[in-house]
């Protein structure tokens, strides 16, 4: 308890009041040793000194008996005070009949009159003091500072609690206010903190008739346990009148994900990411308030955590396979192979061949894409070594690098340690940055690209033409190679819109004096369209789908071949 006695080097302040100066000194004796102490002879008197601004008094001893202003008066007074109702109070009195008065109007103590017992009072007082900022802290991280709400690490706490007293079935809601960022960004996070606080006021209304609690999980999204209702969508409906009432911000729709919470062993955390799940799910679509966790969804989850669960122990054990597809030079007089690009498959021990349109955006979102990235730089820097030892050629790999890794701050050292493992020329491992990842984080983005050139690596930008395409980003971002979207040569043949923008494409880069790689080409009509249009390099399924590496040898060994046979009979 001593622990509490000082903090910084300051003692905490206590107040006593009393009308009786001997009664003043005798306490003041016994506690001045431990405490700061003041005096005030009535309540009057005490409540003027407690109304004075920081520090403040962390007990007050209280004579109920007094003049002016009675002991119960100033319990009252501080109890309906916002600043002084967690100041603790402790009575002074030799009748039991106010013992108990006094407890019930908010004393938390009382000493007995006469004062005989010293070490007995400042035992008592320390207690007191200790148990007051205890509570203190727990109060400060009880609330949420924006909305009054819960905090959600008190919310969990509350929650696990209350399980065991609930005879009600339950419900588990979280609710999210689409595209939030943009009040941050357009009024001011200020004006965002205004309309969350708003929020925040109506779920809290909202808990008495609902019989829940409520928090603030994080940003725009809010969690809500209640008892169960036969539907939620008036509830948000009324939340999102009053919201757009009060802060005239109708554009920012209200959706809530809902689980209904079972009798199993699944935790509370478990139920609200369900009930997230079912919010994502309908994020952005306008006719549609609430939507429920159902076995779909459970499934879907279930898989989604089974394949983060299952990326270690795929890398381990190669359930990671990379397959190569090849990349063709077509301006001269025949195709010839001159790269090729690195994919990664991923056959499941479980669900077995899962695309990597699946786990590819899942790992990209969580952050485990760096593992896969890292494993398949790793598989093709060593296919690249083998190929050279086998048949003298060292053939350049593309490997993705996502956005993920960009972030990374061992990127750099990472790539370089690879490419010095395995003995690698400079350009023969190159570089795919995805077209949108410049997007998110350009000036961090062209620093990390900037660096990888100056160390050799070859930077292929892909997917141009796909997302956020721009003049200005063409000539500030550095990169070797522009890889046209396959979207375009889809449909280059029977869209002339969109032959005519491969031909503002080619033109670019012929301005820019990078070549150009065609993603997709199938037909041959297309190749012959990108060979007129001066595109240098294609791959698709026209010359091979991507393969395993034993499948890609024979490749190298045809084109060797071809090579070969047309030197004799040049």
């Amino acid at each position: 308890m001593k622990r509490l006695m000082t903090a910084g080097g300051m003692k905490r302040r206590v107040l006593i009041v009393d009308d009786e100066m001997i009664n003043r000194e005798l306490l003041g004796a016994i506690l001045s040793q431990s405490y700061e102490v003041a005096f005030a002879a009535d309540g009057a008197e005490a409540m003027t000194m407690l109304a004075e601004e920081e520090p403040g008094f962390s007990l007050v001893l209280l004579d109920l008996m007094m003049p002016v202003m009675d002991g119960f008066e100033v319990i009252a007074r501080c109890r309906a005070d916002k600043r002084l109702r967690y100041v603790p109070i402790i009575v002074m009195t030799s009748e039991k009949t106010a013992e108990v008065k006094s407890i019930r109007a908010g004393a938390v103590d009382f000493i007995t009159k006469p004062y005989d017992m010293p070490e007995v009072i400042l035992a008592r007082c320390e207690r007191i003091i200790e148990l007051s900022e205890d509570k203190s802290i727990i109060r400060s991280t009880e609330r949420d500072r924006v909305t009054g709400l819960y905090t959600r690490g008190y919310f969990f706490a509350y929650l696990q609690r209350l399980l065991p007293h609930l005879t009600a079935p339950m419900d588990a809601l979280v609710l999210n206010i689409n595209r939030f960022h943009l009040v941050n960004e357009l009024l001011g996070h200020q004006e965002g903190d205004r309309i969350l606080g708003v929020i925040g006021k109506l779920l809290m209304e909202k808990m008495t008739p609902l019989r829940g609690i409520a928090c603030r999980s994080e940003s725009d999204t809010f969690f809500v346990f209640a008892e169960r209702q036969n539907e939620y969508d008036s509830l948000i409906k009324e939340l999102q009148k009053q919201l757009g009432l009060l802060t005239k911000a109708h554009d920012l729709p209200l959706r809530a994900g809902i689980y209904h919470c079972q009798d199993d062993a699944a935790e509370p955390e478990i139920w609200f990411s369900r009930a997230k799940a079912a919010c994502d799910r309908i994020s952005g679509q306008y006719n549609t308030l609430t939507a429920s966790f159902n076995n779909e969804l459970h499934e879907q989850t279930v898989f989604r955590e089974r394949l983060n669960s299952d990326v270690q122990d795929a890398i381990d054990n190669r359930g990671f396979t990379v397959y190569y597809q090849p990349k063709y030079r077509i301006q001269g007089d025949r195709p010839v192979l001159t790269s090729a690009e690195a994919l990664v498959r991923w056959n499941h021990p479980v669900f077995g061949f899962v695309s990597p349109g699946v786990f590819i955006p899942l790992f990209e979102k969580n952050g485990l894409i760096c593992k896969v990235d890292y494993y398949v730089w790793c598989e093709a820097a060593a296919q690249i070594q083998r190929w050279r030892e086998q048949y003298g050629i060292a053939l350049p790999v593309s490997v993705n690098v996502s956005r993920v890794d960009i972030f990374d701050n061992a990127l750099e050292k990472k790539l370089l340690d690879i490419r010095a493992a395995y003995s690698l020329d400079p350009g023969a491992l190159m570089l795919e940055i995805t077209e949108s990842g410049y997007a998110d984080n350009a000036e961090q983005l062209v620093d990390v690209v900037t660096r990888l050139r100056d160390r050799g690596f070859k930077i292929e930008m892909d997917d141009f033409g796909s997302g956020y395409s721009s003049l200005n980003m063409l000539t500030t971002i550095p990169f070797d190679v522009l890889k046209l979207d396959m979207q375009f040569v889809r449909h280059m043949l029977s869209d002339s819109k969109k032959q005519r923008l491969v031909e503002v494409v080619m033109d670019l880069a012929a301005f820019l004096e990078v070549p150009v790689v065609a993603e997709g080409v199938e037909e041959e009509e297309q190749l012959r369209a990108l060979r007129a249009l001066g595109c240098d390099i294609v791959q698709g399924y026209y010359f091979s789908p991507p393969v395993s590496a034993e499948r890609f040898g024979e490749l190298i060994e045809k084109e060797l071949q071809e090579k070969n046979a047309a030197h004799g009979n040049s």
